[in-house]
């Protein structure tokens, strides 16, 4: 599966070290997919006046068995609870590969009204149901980054 990074540096060896720790999925290596997403994340640094790249990696889950998934096919309670928790900082999971929706703008606007207690988890997940979903990994730990996650690529944007 080809897979994407957007930065303002082509990201050759990725690791979790470089991550910061309160944001959707806690720390770890973030990829997305989508091509157009990885752009969108790039252009956050051209915007700044930094250069832009996106790193293309290949994703073969097949080279370590046993491979512990987290899978949030969509926006919904757990989704969102995790994303709580883990933007608190309180990431305690075991999982080595975390896939679900971004919490971009549109959606952590309403991440945030039912984290500050403003609205009930229901009304938060009916909001979400209009957000069209996107998609990102978060690779957990940098053995499955070093066994399974292969740069192919980098494109100056």
């Amino acid at each position: 599966m080809k897979l994407y990074h957007g930065s303002n540096v082509l990201v050759q060896s990725p690791d979790v070290g470089h991550s910061r720790e309160k944001i959707d999925f806690g720390r770890g290596f973030y990829v997305t997919p989508i091509l157009s997403q990885a752009v969108k994340w790039a252009d956050r640094f051209r915007d700044g006046g930094d250069s832009a790249f996106v790193s293309v990696y290949d994703f073969d889950e097949t080279l370590l068995p046993g491979l512990r998934f987290l899978d949030f096919p969509e926006h919904d309670g757990d989704w969102l609870d995790f994303i709580v928790s883990c933007r608190l900082g309180n990431d305690t999971t075991g999982f080595d590969v975390i896939r679900g929706g971004v919490a971009n703008d549109r959606v952590f606007d309403t991440c945030e009204l039912y984290f500050r207690g403003l609205i009930a988890k229901e009304t938060a997940i009916e909001r979400l149901k209009f957000v069209e979903p996107n998609l990102q990994l978060c690779f957990k730990n940098n053995r499955v980054i070093k066994n399974c996650l292969f740069y192919c690529e980098g494109i100056d944007l």
